[in-house]
């Protein structure tokens, strides 16, 4: 690569970090302990060109080029060619960790990609012609929703690139399916049903107002992936539920995950916490820093909330460019004693990372 050719991509790269808020940089290795559960590196099936029949995951790609993954596609038989392709890679559900949140991880791409899983899209990062912008030095890692997954058959992972120039494709890093060690595993799951609006009024927030209308999404997940790929701005979500027995008598403490960008969240009609600047507060200067990183978390009072009864949590959502929703876990309640001993752990493990590695 030339001076010139570096300094252009990390021009483009400072600009990307500047406007996009850096929105799908992974979370430093020290805060979570990642652990391969399969290895999607190897032979896999490619294709130049683009046709969005290509993430399907009925399309029979039988007659595509093999490629091994990770590597310049241009040092694989096709020297010189910039422009779109398709990788497919086909893998069974991993036994191993069943019980964990799944993320993909695909390595850096040169230039630009999406990824599909099953065909619904899990996750992007650069821009495609014509509003291009580069993200070859992005690692790429995407939760996997357990509600795309065929936990019994064959997956498709479909990954759309386009390459400006030089090196291109899935190029180097891990490529594979891991999982974080330290997951909190909730007392009690709250990930299905959830129904999202876009848009926003304020009475979206009241235990009573009739939803049967919105949309059923799965969460953790991006909005995204339910067809909203390029809207930027407030979008609300709402679920139901009712406290467990088993933790009725005790604290507890309420997880929404990791939301993008900022959020702010209403049970039975009350504000019960927010996190980051709205575009109306005298605090925003638009620019979103790293708040899509930060896990939700919101003590529950008990005036607030109806430990006999049904409770309305309401979610909403700004975001500001790019991906958006509550893209990430874990989400659902757990007891005040629980949520300390996780965070107990995930404290210990950064200072020991930093004593041994640095900053």
């Amino acid at each position: 690569m030339t001076q010139n050719h570096l300094k252009f991509k990390t021009v483009c790269m400072a600009m990307t970090c500047m406007f996009a808020s850096s929105v799908w940089t992974p979370p430093p290795v020290s805060a979570q302990k990642w652990r391969e559960a399969l290895s999607l590196a190897g032979r896999c099936r490619f294709e130049i060109g683009d046709n969005m029949a290509y993430a399907d995951p009925k399309f029979d790609d039988s007659k595509w080029e093999p490629i091994i993954v990770p590597g310049a596609w241009e040092r694989q038989g096709f020297p010189g060619y910039d422009g779109h392709a398709w990788y497919r890679i086909h893998f069974q559900t991993p036994e191993r960790a069943s019980d964990s949140q799944l993320y993909v991880q695909l390595g850096s791409i040169d230039d630009v990609e999406e990824t599909y899983l099953n065909g619904r899209l899990i996750g992007y990062q650069g821009g495609f012609p014509p509003e291009y912008f580069t993200a070859y030095n992005v690692h790429r890692r995407y939760l996997m929703p357990k509600e795309f997954l065929n936990p019994a058959g064959d997956n498709v992972l479909a990954v759309r690139v386009y390459d400006d120039e030089l090196a291109g494709g899935i190029v180097e890093g891990d490529v594979g399916i891991f999982y974080d060690m330290d997951e909190l595993q909730v007392a009690q799951p709250m990930q299905d049903p959830w129904l999202l609006h876009l848009g926003d009024d304020r009475k979206y927030a009241e235990p009573d107002y009739d939803d049967s209308d919105w949309q059923r999404v799965y969460v953790p997940g991006l909005w995204d992936s339910f067809g909203h790929q390029d809207y930027d701005g407030i979008g609300w979500y709402r679920t139901r539920f009712r406290v467990d027995d088993e933790i009725s008598d005790e604290r507890i403490i309420l997880l929404v995950g990791r939301i993008d960008d900022v959020d702010q969240v209403f049970l039975n009609g009350e504000k019960l916490g927010e996190t980051g600047p709205w575009p109306d507060d005298s605090k925003y200067v638009g620019y979103y820093g790293e708040h899509y990183l930060e896990y939700r978390a919101y003590y529950l009072p008990s005036k607030m909330l109806r430990k006999s009864g049904e409770n309305v949590l309401a979610v909403r959502v700004f975001d500001a460019l790019f991906h958006g929703g509550i893209w990430d876990g874990p989400i659902g309640l757990v007891t005040r004693e629980q949520y300390m001993k996780w965070q107990h752990r995930r404290s210990l493990f950064e200072e020991i990372f930093l004593q041994l590695f640095g900053k």
